[in-house]
């Protein structure tokens, strides 16, 4: 297999910038494709397999690189050379070959044989590794191993236009196979890696891309068409619009966030989803969430998180997530529960959900809740776990206001 230097300096930059830059893996690798148009399958194919095995792997390559585990996480170190070392061991370990233009000493330094720690191999920050045998002590290894699989795509059926039936007929006249998703109703999974964006049946607005167990936290919700509902961290709007169809786009959905962006993001997929009963409103202080006490039957509060349940979609969080940052979001979490639980009327349903698999985020976060707020009480809660499904990793608990 010839392998070109040109494209694989692209590599080494692209990878430097994702260690040393607040970017992330898939929007670095966006930006390369469009700065290079001409490429070809092939070698796009194997620039973000390169990109992301390595964002994945990276503490592992570092090592059989030859080069010292204290070193990699630090920034000074982060250069041309010590980066293409880390992918020539990665390809190398791949495909047992090296090109004929590598260094003759960095060839001589990797060292495939050497047996590796578990946070080595595996390849997380030793306080990740700490935090999941702390909690799961029986279960980390498998949990480390989950996070590192290849998520599988997962579409969720918009029954406003279209069902399921309907979509996997649609999408097998553009040539792409997908299959039903037992546990559930709404989703259907890709047997093979596809890009269905282009496809007509998206466009027309009959699926979402949403993982299978992002689609459950929806469905604790138990909405009915005629309620008024409040997703209070709704982001780019998936989980408002599934609730939207859930209500068969009947009632009132008010979708807030920090960040207009990502709203504006809502309201084109709105319309393509063909959903008039969502209103984006940007919380821009108190007075927002003091203006709807009281106001909605259920309120989703999807609220930020460590994401260490969905690691393997974006493998480059592991690197940038410090333990300090999963305090600051505990209390971050606390403050919203405590907060936005007020927009409920007496019998509501409110969900307090994360893709996270850290307790302290979880269960242990709605205990304190429950603890400090004695005419709330729990009615169900789920984890979802990528080791023991074929999902992503979340956690959903649905509360009563008595």
């Amino acid at each position: 297999m010839k392998i070109h230097k040109l494209l694989v300096d692209k590599i080494v930059v692209t990878l430097i910038s994702i260690f040393t830059e607040t970017i992330y893996a898939d929007k670095a690798i966006e930006r390369v494709f469009k700065e290079n148009r001409k490429w070809g399958s092939r070698d796009r194919r194997f620039f973000a397999e390169a990109v992301y095995d390595c964002v994945r792997f990276r503490r592992r390559y570092w090592s059989l690189a030859g080069m010292n585990d204290h070193d990699y996480l630090d920034p000074k170190v982060i250069n041309d050379q010590t980066i293409f070392r880390l992918w020539l061991a990665y390809f190398k370990n791949k495909t047992g070959e090296v090109p004929e233009w590598a260094p003759h000493g960095a060839v001589q330094a990797i060292n495939l044989s050497q047996p590796l720690p578990l946070a080595i191999d595996q390849s997380f920050p030793d306080w990740i590794v700490d935090t999941f045998k702390q909690y799961y002590p029986n279960d980390y290894e498998k949990i480390l191993k989950g996070l590192n699989d290849t998520a599988p795509t997962f579409l969720r059926v918009n029954e406003i236009k279209s069902n399921v039936d309907q979509v996997v007929k649609a999408l097998a006249e553009e040539d792409i196979s997908v299959e039903t998703v037992k546990q559930v109703p709404s989703a259907l999974r890709l047997t093979e890696k596809k890009n269905v964006f282009a496809t007509q049946a998206f466009h027309k607005g009959f699926f979402e891309v949403q993982d299978g167990g992002s689609q459950l936290i929806s469905l604790l919700l138990d909405v009915r068409p005629g309620m008024r509902v409040v997703d209070a961290c709704a982001g780019a709007g998936g989980k408002s619009l599934h609730i939207a169809s859930l209500m068969k786009n009947k009632g009132k959905i008010i979708s807030l966030d920090i960040n207009d962006r990502r709203l504006k993001e809502l309201r084109g997929r709105s319309t393509r989803n063909g959903v008039d009963i969502i209103e984006q409103k940007v919380i821009d202080s108190q007075k927002v969430i003091k203006r709807f006490e009281n106001s909605f039957d259920r309120v989703l509060l999807d609220v930020p998180c460590t994401g260490a349940g969905v690691i393997r979609r974006n493998p480059d969080a592991k690197w940038k997530l410090k333990k300090d940052d999963l305090q600051n979001l505990i209390q971050t979490q606390r403050e919203i529960l405590g907060n936005y639980s007020q927009m409920m009327k007496k019998d509501g349903k409110l969900v307090y959900a994360t893709c996270s698999l850290f307790p302290e985020e979880n269960e242990l976060q709605v205990k304190h809740f429950l603890a400090e707020n004695p005419n709330w009480k729990l009615d169900n809660e789920f984890h979802v776990r990528p080791d023991t499904t074929s999902f992503d990793g979340f956690y959903a608990a649905c509360l009563v206001r008595t």
